[in-house]
């Protein structure tokens, strides 16, 4: 949905359903390949260098006294180490990521017709036309896509806090119990922050789709020129602007009743210029609108 050209879809079941129909049950796992390998290295990376943030943060002063009197992170401390993990493990993401939304935009259903037979035969593709960086093409997306890891750790460690404060009420809750749901929550926090941003590095990463990948080397220089972050996200700001003014300016003509309008009207238009006895009078035809 996010990579498509405008009006391609209807929403999320019409995607599933033409998928579904057009390239059968199965194309639904198309790509999965390199998350199934490469999110286990991506997640090992994200919360080891998680874990060596906090451990500098805390001994670099970013601290504060708790409950207990011991001294803890800040939550501005815990969303700064999430921050800093997420840009660490965008170096491995970011090729991962590529391969898989390379692959899931093909809806040929024969792996035949697909130009990408599978992530080695992709990966190669990019390496013959882009070299071995073309792997990291999106990279500014995805390091802006997972910045928003600030927003998922900081909100995990307050609502932690908040489980506890429940502690010998009626209320309270497990540990364990108290770790699901604020991981649960957190990562609510962290999608509604990051969707715009996942929204542009998928682009990035698609690029430059809908047109085929290039074959040639030589179509290089020509071919792929890669959008910039800015590029795409100016490119999405001023089509929504553009949606979204027009449908605020149609809706208030409707229920103003402006649409209700005579099918045409004299108009007295007086030039300054042109003494009062001498008025230009116009009539402007205006046929009613019948489309909204």
């Amino acid at each position: 949905m996010q990579c498509a050209p405008s009006g391609t879809h209807r929403g999320a079941v019409d995607v599933l359903t033409k998928i579904v129909r057009n390239e059968g049950i199965l194309a639904l796992y198309k790509g999965a390949t390199p998350p199934a390998v490469g999110w286990a290295a991506i997640d090992s990376v994200l919360l080891g260098s998680l874990h060596n943030y906090r451990l500098f943060l805390h001994r670099n002063g970013m601290t504060e006294m708790s409950s207990s009197g011991s001294p803890r992170l800040t939550l501005f401390a815990h969303g700064l180490a999430g921050l800093f993990a997420g840009w660490t493990s965008a170096l491995i993401a970011t090729p991962v990521e590529l391969l898989k939304v390379k692959l899931q935009l093909q809806s040929q259903r024969s792996v035949v017709d697909r130009q990408f037979k599978g992530p080695i035969d992709c990966m190669r593709q990019i390496f013959r036309v882009q070299g071995p960086f073309g792997l990291w093409s999106g990279f500014t997306g995805s390091l802006a896509f997972r910045s928003n890891f600030f927003w998922m750790f900081l909100s995990f460690e307050a609502l932690m806090r908040a489980f506890s404060q429940l502690s010998g009420t009626q209320f309270e809750i497990s540990t364990g119990l108290a770790n699901f749901l604020s991981g649960g929550l957190g990562s609510f926090a962290f999608w509604a922050m990051a969707i715009p941003f996942d929204n542009i590095k998928n682009r990035m990463m698609a690029y430059p789709y809908p047109n085929p990948y290039p074959t040639s080397m030589g179509l290089n220089t020509i071919t792929l020129k890669r959008p910039s972050f800015f590029e795409i996200a100016r490119h999405i700001y001023v089509q929504d602007v553009n949606a979204s003014a027009l449908f605020v300016y149609e809706g208030t003509l409707r229920i103003l009743g402006a649409e209700k309008v005579l099918s045409s009207f004299h108009l007295n238009v007086f030039r300054a210029d042109i003494p009062e006895r001498h008025a230009v009078k116009v009539l402007i035809d205006y046929p009613p609108r019948t489309c909204f």
